[in-house]
């Protein structure tokens, strides 16, 4: 055997065996299915329980979505070779034996082949429905735990243990300290120890201090010296030092702790609250100082007064201190293991703060979005950030801020602590991470005009648009983790997603919409490559005219679009046979609903096969005359002589009638009309008028130009010069031209050029009353007997007075 055919036999041989080796072991799978079946069934089972079982399930879900797909090259080869023996034969039908036996051992070696996939599949559906039911239990629970009255801190006989525990505690913090003075190891190190604790201390708390003081002139100094684009990116980074610097200092400052010896549960509680506590505080801070800035330069979304301005400054300091003194004592409550009703009365004055606070912060965003745009003072309302989307945005974040803050508070009275909490938490939070969002995208602004290179505009751009709304999209995964989402929920319906949707046969997936959409970029990327290369390089090399290499690079691209999507659903497992009720469904309201975008589609493929126009004829199509600048799938743009662009449906140019002056060539005639007067020698003037038309350099004299004696008018003696032109797009010029020289050369023949004159005749003058009139002025007519002024353009047939003549200008 030839070393080639057995590797291959060899690996032929392997890829079987890998296969089995890895597939799901089925039966610890159900041992497993059984064990959660009887949890849940029983109920008995604690939370933590729950969760350790789902997460085994979950994994073995993913074996199950891997499973489903193994073997599907080989039963894709398999199908089309069943396909290829042709259609099974009907009832009643017979086809040839040695077909009938190849049909039934390749039908039954795909079913083998299927029977994995299928089985895989049934046991992903069943772990789905049990991670589903393990998710509505906890949730059932959590609803149930949230709804649950606990103890009022309105009852006074609660505040007694409450100050009694406070009191207690603090006992215990000196107790601690007092442990750990007393130890040997502590006071054979104890100068040591003191001396690093006190440099650690006093290094954090100069960092907590002195944080914003160091880094505001530094904002300031760029502020001042960069250029504008780079202002906004330079002034965010140096900001971000007012979060790190005092967070650092928190850790320094629990470090000392730690140095001291003092590791007992309350000062590892209050190490780990400092650090929280700092977050929280400078954090808020940091988020009111952009978004309720001193100065007008980075006020992002609102447009407050200054007033307005510092009230936000001071509530959402406030409110940062407010949360950092909650996070300290929750810490200290869990380490002295506090009662329910000790920690509903400590935390319920911490909850009504809470509330006010977003009460005062949800009116003054309300009031903001009420009046964003309102003219003051009589002029016109300035237009902000807050017009539009952001306007209603903001009042409706105003008015859950002020329902929950009313919401809370009243629900901790009533001795629901824990909806309290789930409410006033997570509002806080979600306030704190909408004002990050709207920072965050005003960067991505600014960095977008860094890297653009401009100011003007380009701010707003679509891109960064659009990479805010990505961003914002992003972050909905986090809002739903700050009301109460477990992560297991985020992660199931990531999940969810990745196993797609199926129709009919195809399951269509996030990874078969990334084959599409990436197959698809490659190939109109590599049709506008060919496009270009033809339009530039190959096809001015030929003798193709402009129309002609315009419907072959349209004609290219919309052939290489239709290749590029049905090969980017062939690559995403997409079966077109499968959507033939779609498509059915589609054509029929094509049918009825777009038949004429779809007239105008194929009007469009006309004109680019049989072009009786191109781009750069000129055309007359509806009384519009122009040039054509372009003709895509609906419509093509005319440029008109007065340099507007009209779009005429590609229908109208199919089915209507269209004057092309330039189809195939550019050769136009010209015709110039002119009058001479009663008794010019007329050979005279044929004379001079062929000379004027062939003396034209734009003129053809093959075949000459011919000039015709028209008619006898009403006022002269008609002539016409009708000559051929060899660009007829000069026919305007090339008339002017004609005209000045017609003028100059009659004027030295003599020839007179007449202007109509026209007679007026009174009837019937008698039947005016005579009387004297004055002497009229010039132009007008004076009716004799009546003495009345009459301009003529006054007197009409069927008047008084009628005026008789050959008709025209008087």
């Amino acid at each position: 055997m030839r070393p080639a055919a057995l590797l291959l036999a060899v690996l032929l041989w392997a890829v079987p065996a890998a296969a089995q080796e890895g597939a799901p072991d089925y039966s610890e799978w159900e041992a497993l299915a059984l064990r959660t079946e009887e949890a849940l069934q029983d109920g008995t089972a604690d939370d933590e329980a729950l969760e350790a079982l789902r997460g085994e399930i979950v994994a073995a879900r993913e074996e199950f979505l891997a499973a489903q797909d193994a073997g599907a090259v080989r039963i894709a080869t398999l199908e089309s070779q069943i396909a290829a023996l042709g259609p099974a034969p009907g009832e009643g039908e017979e086809e040839p034996a040695d077909t009938a036996s190849r049909r039934a051992e390749l039908q039954d070696r795909l079913a083998r082949l299927r029977a994995p996939g299928r089985t895989a599949e049934e046991a992903f559906l069943r772990a789905s429905g049990l991670v589903a039911e393990i998710d509505g239990t906890l949730r059932q629970r959590q609803t149930r735990a949230l709804l649950e009255m606990g103890p009022s801190p309105l009852d006074p006989s609660r505040w007694t243990r409450a100050v009694r525990a406070l009191g207690n505690g603090l006992d215990a913090f000196g107790q601690e300290a007092r442990d750990a003075r007393a130890s040997p190891e502590l006071r054979q190190n104890a100068w040591r120890r003191l001396a690093a604790a006190t440099a650690l201390f006093v290094v954090g708390l100069a960092l907590i201090l002195r944080a914003r003081g160091w880094v505001a002139p530094l904002m300031r100094a760029a502020e001042a010296r960069l250029p504008p684009r780079a202002q906004g990116a330079a002034v965010f980074a140096l900001s971000a030092g007012q979060i790190v610097v005092p967070v650092v200092g928190a850790v320094l400052a629990a470090a000392a702790l730690d140095v001291l010896g003092l590791d007992g549960p309350l000062f590892t509680a209050l190490g780990a609250g400092l650090v929280l506590a700092a977050v929280q505080y400078f954090g808020a801070r940091w988020i009111g100082s952009w978004l309720f800035p001193v100065g007008e330069r980075w006020n992002l979304t609102l447009g407050l007064p200054d007033r307005a301005r510092a009230e936000g400054r001071a509530y959402t300091a406030l409110l940062g201190t407010i949360l950092a003194l909650g996070t300290v004592l929750a810490l200290v409550a869990d380490a002295r293991e506090w009662g329910a009703g000790t920690v509903a009365v400590v935390a319920f004055p911490l909850q009504v703060a809470i509330g006010a606070m977003l009460v005062r912060l949800g009116q003054l965003l309300a009031r903001h979005a009420g009046q964003a745009g309102a003219p003051q003072d009589g002029e016109p309302g300035a237009e902000s950030a807050a017009d539009g989307y952001a306007g209603p945005l903001l009042r409706n974040v105003g008015r859950a801020s002020m329902a929950v803050g009313v919401l809370g508070p009243v629900a901790a009275a009533a001795g629901y602590g824990a909806l309290a909490q789930a409410v006033l938490g997570p509002a806080v939070m979600s306030l704190a991470l909408i004002g990050l969002l709207v920072i965050v995208q005003q960067v991505i602004r600014d960095l977008y005009a860094l890297a653009a290179g401009r100011d003007d505009g380009a701010r707003d751009a679509l891109l960064p648009v659009l990479l805010g709304f990505g961003v914002a999209v992003c972050s909905l995964p986090v809002f739903a983790l700050v009301w109460g989402a477990r992560v297991s929920d985020i992660t199931e319906v990531w999940a969810r997603i990745r196993a797609g949707f199926r129709v009919g046969e195809t399951v269509i997936s996030p990874g078969a919409i990334l084959s599409f959409a990436l197959i698809l970029a490659i190939g109109i990327l590599l049709t506008r490559l060919i496009q270009g290369a033809l339009r530039t390089q190959v096809l001015p090399r030929t003798r193709i005219d402009t129309g002609g290499r315009t419907a072959i690079v349209s004609g290219l691209g919309y052939v290489g679009f239709i290749v590029a999507a049905l090969v980017a659903i062939t690559g995403a497992g997409i079966d077109l046979s499968t959507l033939a009720v779609v498509a059915g469904a589609l054509s029929v309201g094509i049918g009825f609903g777009l038949q004429n975008v779809v007239n105008n589609f194929v009007s469009g493929i006309i004109l680019l096969v049989e072009r009786p126009i191109s781009e750069g004829d000129w055309i007359e199509v509806g009384g519009q005359m122009g040039y054509v600048r372009s003709i895509s799938v609906r419509s093509t743009r005319i440029e008109t002589f007065d340099r507007t662009d009209v779009i005429v449906p590609n229908a109208d140019l199919i089915s209507g009638t269209v004057t092309n002056w330039t189809r195939g060539n550019l050769i136009g005639r010209l015709i110039v009309a002119v009058g001479v007067a009663y008794g010019t020698d007329t050979r005279l003037v044929e004379r001079v008028l062929r000379e004027i038309a062939e003396a034209h350099p734009m003129v053809l004299l093959k075949p000459p130009p011919s000039i015709f004696f028209r008619r006898f008018g009403a006022d002269a003696m008609e002539f016409e010069i009708r000559a051929i032109l060899r660009d007829v797009n000069w026919v305007m010029h090339v008339e002017t031209d004609m005209n000045h020289e017609i003028a100059r050369r009659f004027a030295e023949e003599g020839i007179e050029i007449p202007f109509p004159q026209r007679d007026m005749w009174l009837r019937n003058p008698e039947a005016l009353r005579a009387r004297t009139v004055p002497e009229a002025p010039a132009g007008e007519v004076r009716a004799e007997g009546q003495g009345e002024v009459v301009s003529p353009s006054f007197v009409r047939r069927g008047d008084a007075a009628r005026g008789e003549g050959t008709g025209g200008r008087p």
